[in-house]
């Protein structure tokens, strides 16, 4: 069986497994207190051209995303994204668990727009009754998009700018970041993203890490006592070296760059081969996810060999399949899968 329905499937890249065995028999304290932890948010730091960064190591996007934004929001303000947002969709009301409203606007192909946000804050300001309703306190995005789209650097520019005129933080969620930063076309460099937002997590769960976010606080805008506050949220690792282990690794020698940019390359493959065979792509988009609108038939026929993703329903007769590759994805995998195509 083909595995190409998500891109955490597989465990972690051959530098991380090797690192993590070499330094099995070292005994390091906890809770992110240890010299692997710091080398790590050092060569971080160094990849953001953002000395002053304040970094964070957590264990998965949901809990990250649970942490920043309930330790970021006032407790009568909610946090603002896309309809097909993440928190909004896929992580079972872990947002509003912790007392916070999930504000939808439309999505873009997975985007937000600026000028919708903007609307919506004047909007809301404008009505006399707004101090009896949920503020808008923080801006969440993700970078690359649930449908795999990638924000341009004056998209982010001009949502960060939006954003702050109406006193908000810009959080970029970056559980798939490594497969936008290498993504044909983009004009996003790590530096612009530290520039930009208020805080961003760069993800390893998705990019070749057994597991692990690094939250990247940028303007000297960290939650006060965060330490404590994660571990209230549940999400502080005892054993945290082995995240800074995991991020060093990924962090020298462009490694997370390096094998991010081979998802993006069989993704492409993928695409090219579905155009050549007359199937239908239901978004275009650069980086490792391709959404297809397939009938039944066809998924049926394929499902028995390959493992897909499902999206959404088109109508009563096609369904958009996610077929998701990874920093792990190999050339004979796509082959395979292409032959079936």
């Amino acid at each position: 069986m083909l595995s190409f329905g998500n891109d955490y499937s597989y465990g972690a890249c051959p530098e991380i497994l090797d690192r993590l065995a070499r330094t099995n028999d070292t005994a390091f304290p906890g809770y992110g207190s240890d010299a692997a932890c710091e080398d790590a948010k050092r060569r971080i730091r160094e990849a953001c051209e953002t000395p002053d960064a304040d970094v964070w190591f957590l264990v998965g996007g949901t809990q990250t995303n649970q942490t920043v934004i309930d330790t970021m929001l006032a407790p009568y303000e909610g946090v603002v994204t896309v309809d097909s947002g993440h928190p909004n969709v896929h992580e079972a009301g872990a947002i509003e668990s912790t007392g916070h409203k999930v504000i939808t606007l439309p999505h873009h192909a997975g985007k937000l727009d600026a000028a919708e946000l903007d609307d919506y804050c004047a909007t809301f300001y404008a009505d006399d009754n707004h101090e009896h309703m949920v503020f808008p306190g923080l801006v969440y995005i993700s970078h690359p998009t649930e449908y795999g789209t990638i924000y341009g650097k004056a998209e982010l520019e001009v949502i960060a700018e939006t954003a702050h005129r109406h006193g908000m933080p810009l959080f970029v969620d970056g559980a798939r970041l490594g497969y936008g930063l290498t993504a044909a076309g983009t004009d996003v460099t790590l530096p612009d993203l530290a520039r930009i937002a208020d805080v961003f997590y760069i993800g390893g769960t998705k990019v070749g890490a057994l597991f692990g976010e690094a939250v990247v606080f940028t303007k000297g805008n960290t939650p006060k006592h965060f330490l404590t506050q994660i571990k209230q949220h549940g999400a502080l690792l005892a054993k945290g070296w082995l995240l800074g282990l995991q991020f060093g690794t990924l962090f020298t020698d462009d490694l997370y760059l390096r094998i991010a940019a081979n998802a993006n390359r069989q993704a492409d493959r993928i695409r090219e081969a579905l155009r050549e065979r007359g199937y239908t792509l239901t978004f275009e988009a650069p980086t490792n996810q391709v959404f297809v609108t397939l009938d039944h038939p066809t998924i049926e026929r394929l499902q028995a060999h390959v493992r897909m993703g499902f999206m959404e329903k088109a109508d009563n007769e096609h369904t958009v399949m996610r077929l998701c590759t990874s920093w792990a994805t190999t050339d004979e995998q796509v082959d395979q899968l292409i032959a079936l195509l």
